[in-house]
């Protein structure tokens, strides 16, 4: 459970540093993410998803 908490914390302290340190890039990728097709986004989440679980596996393992 520990673990879970701290990736919430890293998951947060990046976006957070994203947030200060460029907040018109990320104003500007959160227009492309509403103009992108669903199709492409559930794609790239899918992508994002399998590459943090090996990422994980590979730590772990």
């Amino acid at each position: 459970m520990s673990d879970l908490v701290v990736a919430l914390g890293l998951v947060l302290a990046l976006e957070g540093t994203l947030y200060a340190l460029a907040p018109g890039g990320m104003k500007s990728m959160m227009r492309s993410a509403l103009e992108a097709p669903e199709q492409t986004l559930r794609m790239a989440g899918l992508f994002a998803l399998a590459l943090g679980v090996l990422l994980v596996w590979f730590v772990r393992g």
